[in-house]
């Protein structure tokens, strides 16, 4: 990790934070706006994550730049993690809880990005220095599925793709409690908490997020529900921050005021299902994986579940339409 801090000087007044931070760092535009992005900035002592922020002259600016931002990325073969399927185009891995997808302030190494460099050392060649052929991510706590780009053109339609909503990922969360209804949209915009910059918020000065859900199976006695979960959107924790909002965290997700959860220290959330077209052959391709060992004991400690009933879904707003 290096550290750079500079004031910024009279000629460089008015300027873009990820401007600036790209010229003192050497990075390109985009891997410096994901610098600030990620929370290693801070401008006068305070974080800052947008990097469309204008800077004043005698502004104290402090970079943290990760070893893999300097240019210095390498593979690391002992990283934890599943190939569930490898073409010429795309790998599809399966991703462990507690790994972290590419480096960022405080996780220079041992991220899932340094593993894939580790065995398909090609990668390095493929869409940002810093993450190379990442065109989505999981949260560290988050197990499952995620596809990674193995050529430029195939990093650029699945980011195509990505943008677009064409790509279909759904997890399963175990929450607090049972919503009702018992399926529907949750569309309520998500940004950056005002209060804790590291933390999201539903906010009307987010972005626009949307997410579906249907509750699989539920435990009244437990005061527990299984929901499987469908992006519309890929906002930073929008799960997790959407099904908080209305009233059901996710278990052991303490951040977003879910329970401690026996068996398990992280939020129950699994990427289970990954659906995309192939940007290789055009054809669609599905994948899923089964709950991991430690998810998988807390369902079955919960004992018979009562079936969830299949009710339409109603009401607009946060809560669900």
């Amino acid at each position: 990790m290096e550290a750079i801090a500079e004031i910024v000087p009279a000629a460089l007044d008015g300027q873009r934070l990820d401007r600036v931070v790209a010229m003192l760092t050497g990075l390109s535009r985009a891997d410096a706006a994901a610098l600030v992005a990620a929370g290693a900035v801070r401008v006068s002592g305070d974080v800052r994550t947008s990097g469309k922020e204008r800077l004043a002259e005698g502004d104290e600016l402090a970079v943290a730049v990760p070893a893999a931002a300097d240019g210095s990325l390498r593979g690391e073969a002992s990283v934890p993690f599943e190939v569930v399927s490898a073409d010429d185009d795309v790998i599809v891995v399966d991703k462990p809880a507690g790994v972290v997808v590419h480096p960022g302030a405080g996780n220079p190494d041992g991220t899932l990005v340094q593993g894939l460099l580790g065995r398909f050392p090609e990668l390095a060649r493929v869409g940002e220095s810093h993450r190379p052929g990442i065109v989505h991510r999981l949260d560290k706590g988050t197990s499952g599925l995620l596809v990674v780009a193995r050529t430029e053109r195939a990093h650029q339609r699945l980011s195509a793709d990505m943008r677009a909503h064409r790509v279909e990922r759904t997890y399963l969360a175990l929450v607090r409690g049972t919503p009702e209804p018992q399926r529907g949209l949750i569309d309520a915009p998500i940004g950056r908490s005002a209060r804790e910059p590291t933390r999201m918020a539903v906010s009307t000065r987010g972005r626009t997020a949307r997410t579906r859900y249907e509750v699989e199976a539920s435990w009244p006695s437990d005061d527990v529900a299984l929901v499987r979960c469908g992006l519309e959107t890929g906002r930073t924790h929008q799960i997790r921050v959407h099904l908080a909002a209305i009233g059901h965290p996710v278990e052991g997700d303490r951040r977003y005021g879910g329970r401690p959860r026996a068996g398990i220290d992280r939020p129950f959330l699994h990427a289970a299902r990954l659906a995309f077209v192939h940007p290789g052959s055009g054809a669609p391709v599905a994948f899923e994986s089964p709950l991991p060992a430690d998810l998988d004991r807390v369902i079955g400690a919960l004992g018979r579940p009562v079936a969830a009933a299949r009710r339409p879904a109603r009401g607009p707003g946060v809560a669900a339409r």
